[in-house]
């Protein structure tokens, strides 16, 4: 009997310290970085496979506004790229066009937990959250012909910015994007946590690959002996897997459909803390 009662006054403590240290603790907000992966889907990936993930890495601060909402403000690199020689659609592997780009990304988000979430207490140190927010990154697809890097955007691969098509115009390098995420954060000390999380990026562009809507050949000149120019090369690749298929206003992409990426990562971050006194209930 004694034992437990032992126990009972043991247990009553316990419990009684972690409230006044729940009470106590104000976890105001926390930085962290983050590396992994990152995915293109679009023209060139119209099956949403996951089989060329690229490298990925983060930096963030988040203010925290109680235990469940915070404004998260997010800077990421990813490199992305594609190539229709992937792909199982025979039509897309006679087209044969490919692409990488380098993202350079800045988003503000607000961030949703599941549950309370107090570091160092022992219950409530772990979180699943969702978030969402609003962005803008850069990007400037390229691609290699002859082991030569070429950047596609000023080429006009689809007739933009030339006589032939005025209405076609060229596409910005910067572009708006709206990033979901879902993550799970675990808290390992007071000051320290381990973070998951995964992203998918709708974005307001159609040319994160330089592809969207049909061959163009008559926008392009050849050169002056008579052979064609490097923007005609990389337009049309399909002599390099059999004849041309680059006719005028066959379609090259669907431009119905806007291209995007998402990102995977893991990170640590680190807390943000301030504390103040408990209230004198229960004294």
């Amino acid at each position: 009997m004694k034992k437990l009662a032992i126990l009972l006054i043991s247990t009553v403590l316990t419990l009684s310290s972690q409230a006044q240290m729940m009470e106590s603790y104000v976890q105001e907000g926390e930085f962290g970085i983050a590396v992994g992966a990152a995915h293109y889907f679009g023209d060139l990936n119209t099956r949403a496979a996951v089989n060329r993930p690229k490298f990925s890495a983060g930096a963030f601060f988040r203010k925290q506004f109680g235990n469940y909402i915070g404004i998260k403000v997010g800077a990421n690199y990813a490199r992305v790229g594609y190539s229709d020689v992937y792909s199982k659609n025979e039509v897309q592997k006679r087209r044969n066009l490919s692409f990488n780009s380098n993202i350079w990304e800045f988003a503000v988000s607000g961030d949703f937990n599941f549950f309370k979430f107090y570091p160092g207490v022992s219950g409530f140190n772990y979180t699943p959250y969702v978030s969402l927010g609003v962005g803008v990154f850069s990007y400037d697809p390229f691609a290699y012909l002859a082991n030569e890097k070429h950047f596609l955007r000023p080429l006009g691969t689809e007739g933009q910015g030339s006589a032939a098509y005025p209405e076609r115009k060229p596409y910005s390098s910067m572009g708006i994007c709206l990033p979901f995420a879902v993550g799970f954060k675990y808290n390992l000390t007071p000051s320290v946590n381990f973070f998951t999380e995964v992203g998918y990026r709708f974005t307001n562009t159609d040319y994160l690959d330089d592809v969207s809507t049909s061959y163009a050949p008559d926008a392009f000149l050849a050169q002056p002996n008579g052979n064609p120019s490097i923007a005609q090369l990389l337009a049309d690749r399909s002599y390099e897997t059999g004849a041309p298929i680059g006719i005028k206003g066959r379609q090259r992409g669907n431009s119905q459909q806007k291209d995007a990426y998402v990102i995977a990562q893991v990170g640590v971050s680190f807390n943000i803390s301030s504390y103040r006194c408990p209230s004198p209930t229960g004294w």
